[in-house]
């Protein structure tokens, strides 16, 4: 499988959007700094993504990108797909003739349908994840780390948790 830095940053970038359009459509500007990704890197991204309609923009103040689609409708798949990330694992492209028989003749290499069901199980892998799953699964490891720098900063006795000022 060759799933390179585009697919990875445009799945990246499409959680980061989930997490902050709440608040209205995100600058990419803001995601590049947050996510560390080039700001024209994820110009070129969110145009793809854009032509798919995974993302709607907003141009002038207070402008930038939301979702164009709810994020339970949106998968990893679809935003590999959009930014033309091709998964293939087979060494032929998936032709049926390869060109790789075990004698040197046309027709398929001998790993030719391992491969094959290996592409498939990825795509069915990836478009069962919804950017939904990935922002929630996001929220709850910021929530976790939150309560552990609490628990933490309770522990050096930095704040008590049921600590309030008292009248004096």
């Amino acid at each position: 499988m060759r799933l390179t830095t585009k697919g990875r940053f445009a799945v990246t970038a499409m959680i980061d959007l989930a997490l902050r359009q709440q608040g209205g459509p995100v600058p990419l500007a803001t995601i590049s700094g947050r996510q560390n990704i080039s700001l024209s890197y994820l110009e070129q991204l969110f145009g793809k993504l854009r032509r798919h309609q995974l993302v709607e923009s907003t141009r002038g103040p207070g402008g930038g990108y939301v979702l164009g689609r709810l994020a339970r409708n949106v998968t990893v798949a679809d935003i590999i797909f959009a930014v033309d990330e091709p998964l293939d694992a087979t060494d032929c492209g998936g032709k049926e003739d390869c060109n790789r028989g075990n004698d040197g003749r046309p027709g398929k290499c001998m790993t030719h349908e391992l491969w094959t069901t290996l592409n498939r199980k990825m795509f069915e892998y990836l478009d069962s994840v919804t950017l939904q799953d990935l922002a929630d699964e996001q929220r709850m490891r910021e929530l976790e780390a939150a309560s552990q720098a609490r628990s933490v900063r309770v522990a050096r006795g930095v704040a008590r948790p049921d600590s309030r000022p008292t009248a004096m």
